[in-house]
């Protein structure tokens, strides 16, 4: 049980929590709890499936045989690879189940949403042309942990889709791309090796600190544009604290293991912020 919690990434989370949180609300105060609860488990059970999806992938592959971080379940030989892809394809059937719930309640239309999300989980390091491998990661993670997930969870609770819910996904997005930036940025030499073309290795150092600081300082700069219109929307800036030197350390020549954790952090802060100024300012 200690090997499969390790490997379901429980630090990840947060990225499946925060866009439901403050899709909630950007929906508020017309919140349906039973949905929001519904759509948590959608985004639980995806960020899970994702997460043993690649466990699988790379594990197959030989990208996790020599690694910065925590060992894999498949990389480090702790699991028969079966047992993982049958993991992430039973994640990904919760996924699917509770979406089902939500489709049938709102719209027949999101089980095509789903499928899509279900489709790029599993194809950003499986399949013989993985786009993770190729640098397009973190487009992928914008739309789905940041668009779909935001925009999605208010929309089954009012059936709208509004311009405050779409405005509200993306600093979301910019955070939960930054996620996946500071993880590429710390596994970069293995990925070299494996021949993983991730936006990272791409850009080198440098290169991605920037990357990773003009999301961090976009995600900011839309918050304060909310802020024109949502009174609160200043309480987010206190997340700042967090983000100077997360930004600090992506910039220096320092190794850059402990972005990740910061990086977290600050995604998390953030959107617990950003969803009290949006609940308050309702």
């Amino acid at each position: 049980m200690k090997l499969w919690i390790q490997g379901a990434r429980p630090r990840t989370l947060p990225a499946a929590l925060v866009p439901v949180a403050v899709g909630t609300a950007a929906a508020a105060p017309d919140v349906v709890w039973w949905r929001a609860a519904v759509a948590l488990v959608v985004a639980v059970a995806l960020q899970v499936g994702v997460n043993y999806a690649n466990d699988y992938s790379d594990g197959i592959r030989g990208t996790d045989a020599n690694r910065v971080g925590p060992a894999r379940l498949v990389g480090g030989g702790a699991v028969a690879p079966a047992a993982v892809r049958r993991a992430a394809f039973g994640a990904f059937g919760v996924a699917a189940a509770a979406g089902l719930v939500l489709a049938i309640a709102v719209a027949p239309w999101l089980i095509a949403v789903g499928l899509a999300c279900i489709v790029a989980a599993w194809y950003y390091t499986g399949g013989k042309r993985p786009y993770g491998y190729a640098g397009f990661g973190e487009v992928a993670v914008f739309v789905f942990f940041g668009l779909v997930a935001t925009a999605g969870t208010a929309f089954v609770q009012t059936e709208e889709l509004t311009g405050l819910a779409v405005a509200a996904s993306v600093p979301v997005g910019l955070l939960a791309s930054a996620l996946l930036v500071a993880n590429n940025l710390r596994d970069v030499p293995q990925d070299q090796a494996a021949g993983k073309r991730t936006l990272a290795v791409r850009l080198g150092d440098q290169g991605t600190g920037w990357l990773y600081t003009t999301l961090v300082a976009a995600a900011f700069a839309v918050v304060g544009v909310l802020g024109i219109a949502r009174s609160w929307a200043p309480l987010t800036l206190a997340a700042l604290g967090i983000a100077l030197p997360a930004v600090g350390l992506a910039l220096s020549r320092a190794p850059k293991a402990p972005l990740l954790n910061h990086t977290a952090l600050l995604h998390l802060v953030f959107g617990t912020l950003f969803t009290i100024t949006l609940a308050v300012s309702a």
